[in-house]
């Protein structure tokens, strides 16, 4: 690093040893991280199995999480004043400002009904659009036409597979809220070595889709049903090249989608039998 500004270094070839780090640094996040971490442990919070960014403390009365994303802390919790709690001290550690109730938490927007919470991807989804010339071009009525059966070796190779790459990628972080285009994003994933023009229509369409609801997402009921359902079905022999199948499923508590997925198997299953087995 070099010297700070205003700072006087009479001696040459003297070095200044850091006693704190300093923001933009290499180590800083890990510092920062390590901190937060020291912090949270002290008041009784447990490192979650699934994701090191999450955090939670149970008790008799409540349950508490924590997650962490860099330095914006998302709270939620059972009971009240174990919130308020939890901000009075991180306060005091850390001085850090209350933004109030959730609305915009990474691309995500929560909107409160009394039914429940809404949550949607609109504002990612109207940038998207836009970034990709679809703002002004008419809706389309499903995700993919269920007659394409798209190949790995068909059409012209397209101008700028990185271009085609960016477009999936983000349609993959949009399927956090819109499960209803989790299998077109899986189909088109796998042409991502090397798309072709007709893979990139194919997502072109799936954008024209998006503009027909932008603001469509997933609705998290406040009711007391907490039965867990879950929905998998799969086809048999689907890929044309390589005759694998590919299987969904969804996961629900009482009526609200937790969970979902769209997925080819690793394996040829030689009977519908053993696809649904699989």
């Amino acid at each position: 690093m070099d010297v700070p500004p205003g700072l006087v270094v009479e001696a040459p070839g003297l070095v200044c040893r850091l006693n704190k780090s300093l923001y933009g640094l290499k180590q800083a996040s890990r510092q920062w991280y390590e901190k937060l971490t020291e912090a949270l442990c002290s008041r009784g919070y447990t490192h979650s199995m699934l994701d090191c960014s999450l955090f939670y403390k149970k008790t008799e009365r409540s349950i508490v999480f924590v997650a962490v994303y860099v330095d914006d802390v998302l709270v939620a919790s059972t009971h009240l004043q174990e919130i308020e709690s939890l901000k009075t001290f991180l306060h005091n550690t850390f001085k850090i400002k209350d933004l109030g109730r959730l609305h915009y938490f990474l691309g995500l927007e929560v909107q409160y009904t009394e039914r429940g919470v809404l949550m949607s991807q609109r504002k990612f989804t109207m940038d998207l659009l836009k970034e990709f010339g679809c703002i002004d071009s008419p809706p389309m009525t499903s995700p993919l036409d269920s007659s394409l059966k798209l190949k790995a070796d068909e059409g012209a190779r397209s101008a700028d597979p990185s271009y085609y790459r960016k477009l999936i990628g983000k349609l993959n972080f949009l399927t956090n809220t819109r499960l209803d285009i989790a299998y077109s994003v899986q189909h088109l994933g796998q042409f991502m070595q090397s798309p072709k023009e007709p893979h990139l229509k194919a997502a072109y369409h799936v954008l024209r889709y998006l503009k027909g609801d932008p603001s469509l997402g997933i609705f998290l009921s406040n009711d007391a049903d907490y039965r867990v359902k879950d929905f998998c079905d799969s086809d048999w022999a689907t890929c044309p090249r390589f005759r694998k199948s590919v299987s969904g499923y969804i996961v629900l508590l009482g009526g609200s989608p937790i969970s979902w997925k769209s997925k080819k198997h690793s394996s040829i299953s030689l009977s519908s039998a053993e696809v649904e087995y699989r």
